[in-house]
């Protein structure tokens, strides 16, 4: 599951995600919305840096369209208009406020499970070539898993900064910040799962012996 992208998929990866960010700047700028034109910068940023670790640690294919379709999430979630009859969170009617299984489960909050089970896969990527050997396969997931946290908790320095910068924002307060790590943590532990069984540990004999 960790074949590098070839070139071709590179740029298919490149050309999309510049396409959807360059739409949705146009977008935002046209309606003032200065909240998710900082994110736009934010992504912009995210995208600079994952192509510079790319080119040291040649992410696989589906990697590059995970990310591209997280950015992607993220940019429709300021941008969409959902009616005002739809269940949604707060006053605010974009997508990111509306509620997939009213009271409990957000948009939102899929962005964040989807997105920081990514970041689990990239982190697990990046941490292979450092964390070599059979019997620390284990480490490599649970470093992943906690480097994805820890941006995660990044993130939400993100959006707090945007608070004190932006009056308006959609970010939410206290229990908002609280289901998003929720969220970030949970997903983590989903891809590391996914990881974990689609390349299964071979017990050594000296275990089995003691089994």
């Amino acid at each position: 599951m960790s074949n590098p992208a070839s070139k071709s998929a590179e740029r298919y990866v490149i050309a999309f995600t510049m396409f959807y960010v360059l739409m949705a700047s146009l977008y935002y700028v046209q309606q003032r919305n200065w909240e998710f034109i900082l994110y736009v910068f934010v992504v912009i940023i995210a995208g600079l840096l994952i192509k510079k670790i790319h080119s040291k640690v040649h992410f696989s294919t589906g990697i590059l369209w995970c990310l591209s379709v997280w950015g992607l999430m993220h940019m429709l979630g300021g941008l969409i208009q959902i009616p005002i009859s739809w269940p949604h969170n707060g006053d605010s009617t974009v997508l990111y406020s509306l509620w997939l299984i009213p009271e409990y489960f957000k948009y939102d909050q899929l962005v964040h499970g989807y997105g920081f089970g990514v970041c689990t896969w990239v982190c697990w990527q990046v941490l292979r070539p450092i964390v070599t050997g059979t019997h620390e396969y284990i480490s490599e997931i649970i470093l992943a898993v906690l480097a994805s946290n820890g941006l995660g908790a990044f993130n939400e320095l993100i959006e707090f900064f945007a608070v004190l910068m932006i009056p308006e924002t959609n970010v939410g307060g206290y229990i908002n910040t609280g289901w998003d790590l929720a969220f970030n943590l949970i997903g983590s532990c989903v891809a590391a799962l996914i990881i974990w069984y689609a390349k299964p540990i071979p017990v050594p004999p000296a275990l089995l012996v003691k089994l």
